[in-house]
């Protein structure tokens, strides 16, 4: 199964985004990729909230979304858009993913779950501030099986992989704008963790570099096999990654260490 990362530095401008993506699910495509992932915030990334709204549009009336859509078709390829930044139903915005099918079609939707609010010591993040909290885990039907919905944050919570590995996902998804101080510290070992633990291909496409907004994001687009091994490592430049998974090699390590079958309840005894 050979699939495509796509690796940018986001700005604030929708449109110059759309035609970013564009381009480069049509070139993933060109090298062979099915099914093509990009970061979490792939059309908008600004901290600056109120300029940042002047921006933001409902789901049916999103140009990024719309134009992913149609690189979708014209390439008969398979995208998982990480995420766009969106209009909720209320005040706050949600930040949502969703899985485009080869004929261009929505075929699922995610909505974060887990809210980055955060101090790293000159940087604060309050992501509850202006964002809703999604509410529902969610496995996608692929023709190479379940591919598992999350976003950055949420890979630091281990029970929501199980769930959707234990719910039948074979590929866990991870787009993430990934902070440099955490990313230094954790990116590699969490998404190896999550892997490991579920026996599981992690595919995880990420921003990059010094963003329009002022903010600098860690890069290193990671596929990891569900033994633990690295298949990719993008580093720190934009670009296009490929990577092919072999899909026999779930269940192989899945039955050497039956962890999600072993799983047993228990009682917590604490003082």
């Amino acid at each position: 199964m050979p699939i495509g990362l796509i690796q940018t530095t986001t700005g604030i401008d929708p449109a110059v985004e759309a035609r970013t993506l564009s381009a480069s699910i049509a070139e993933a495509a060109a090298l062979g990729a099915q099914l093509i992932f990009t970061p979490e915030m792939s059309g908008l990334l600004d901290r600056d909230r109120a300029r940042a709204a002047a921006a933001i549009r409902h789901e049916a009336d999103d140009p990024v979304l719309a134009a992913v859509r149609d690189a979708a078709a014209k390439a008969g390829v398979w995208v998982h858009l990480g995420s766009l930044a969106l209009k909720g139903t209320g005040d706050k915005f949600v930040n949502r993913g969703f899985l485009i099918a080869p004929d261009g079609g929505i075929a699922a939707r995610y909505a974060k779950i887990h809210l980055f609010d955060v101090a790293l010591g000159s940087e604060s993040w309050r992501e509850s501030a202006a964002y809703e909290a999604g509410e529902d885990a969610v496995v996608a039907a692929t023709p190479w099986g379940g591919l598992g919905l999350t976003i950055c944050y949420d890979l630091r919570f281990p029970a929501l992989h199980r769930a959707l590995a234990t719910a039948g996902a074979s590929i866990l998804s991870v787009p993430a704008a990934f902070t440099r101080p955490t990313g230094e510290a954790h990116w590699h070992v969490l998404l190896r963790a999550r892997a490991i633990e579920t026996g599981s291909f992690v595919v995880a496409a990420a921003q990059t570099g010094e963003h329009q907004d002022g903010r600098a994001t860690y890069g290193h687009s990671l596929v990891v096999a569900p033994w633990g091994e690295l298949l990719l490592d993008m580093g720190e430049a934009p670009g296009i990654g490929l990577a092919t998974l072999d899909l026999d090699q779930v269940p192989a390590a899945r039955s050497k260490v039956p962890a999600l079958d072993h799983a047993r309840p228990f009682r917590l005894v604490a003082p």
